[in-house]
Formats: structure tokens, C-alpha cells, sequence
């Protein structure tokens, strides 16, 4: 019994937490990669470094952050070299768009991951992520749309009332 009283108030706790598991990154990891991507000396180091450091973009904190690598990710889509490449960046903006809550946009880039690699467990673990997401907020705007209506209903039936 107590098992089951646990378990019922760690899914409420995470129903209202969210409680993802992707990874978020700091500041200072962020500004190590701007340092990498500045001081690399060979093309391929530069675009290394510039992946490394779209990854740790849209994995910020920061807004801010999180659109820059979005923007870096979409800017360097055109120029994947293999079909690998082009996975992995289209997953990190599947991964930028979460965190950005635009969480249909995501979904449609991890359906784009699962064509080439249908059982990418990492897109398809953010893929039920999304999806949560996303049932998630339906619910909760049921449940403020119904919660209008009542207080609608009710203040139209104290009126009533009052006028009678």
C-alpha cells in the first residue's frame, strides 16, 4: 500500500515537473566550445568544433542559447556530409525546439531521425518525451478551459439569482 501511495505522488511530481531526462549544459562548457571553434586551425576541426558547440547550445538554460544553436544547426543543415551527420543535426534541432517549446516542430524532425534510423533509441526516447509533452499540455488546457466555463456559468447563474 505504501509502495502504491509513492508511486502515485512521484507521477504527479513528475506530471507537473516535467522531468525529462536530457541533458542541460552550462555556461562555462558553452564558452569552452566558442573557444574550440575559434582556435581551431583545420577545416574539419572547425566543423567539429562547431557541432560540439551546437550541442551545448541547445542544451542551455538560456533561451538565448538555445536559439543561436538552432540557428547553427539550420544554417549548416544543407552542408551535412553523410546521411549520419545530417541525422545528428536534425535530431540536435529536434532537441532545440523542445527545449524552446515547439514541441509539434520537434516531433516532425524526430519522425525525420526515425526515417533514416528507425530504432534510434536517443530519438526515440525524446520522440515519448515530446509526445508526454504535448498530451500533457492538453490536459492542462482541458482543465483551464473547463475551470473558465464553470466560473462563466456560475457568475451567469449568481446574476440570475441576484436579479430574481
Amino acid at each position: 500500500m505504501q509502495a502504491e501511495i509513492s508511486k502515485f505522488f512521484d507521477s504527479v511530481g513528475s506530471f507537473f515537473g516535467g522531468g525529462d531526462q536530457i541533458p542541460w549544459c552550462d555556461r562555462d562548457i558553452i564558452a569552452g566550445c566558442e573557444r574550440e571553434v575559434a582556435e581551431a586551425d583545420t577545416e574539419e576541426r572547425k566543423n567539429d568544433s562547431i557541432m560540439r558547440l551546437s550541442w551545448a547550445l541547445v542544451h542551455s538554460r538560456e533561451p538565448a542559447d538555445v536559439q543561436r544553436g538552432i540557428g547553427m544547426l539550420d544554417a549548416s543543415l544543407a552542408n551535412a556530409s553523410s546521411p549520419l551527420q545530417k541525422r545528428e543535426k536534425i535530431y540536435l534541432l529536434a532537441v532545440g525546439f523542445y527545449r524552446s517549446g515547439d514541441y509539434s516542430r520537434s516531433r516532425q524532425l524526430l519522425d525525420q531521425c526515425l526515417e533514416v534510423q528507425p530504432d534510434w533509441r536517443q530519438a526515440l526516447t525524446l520522440k515519448k518525451t515530446v509526445e508526454d509533452k504535448i498530451a500533457k499540455d492538453g490536459v492542462i488546457g482541458i482543465g483551464i478551459t473547463a475551470t473558465a466555463v464553470g466560473l462563466i456559468a456560475g457568475g451567469i447563474a449568481a446574476a440570475l439569482v441576484r436579479k430574481k
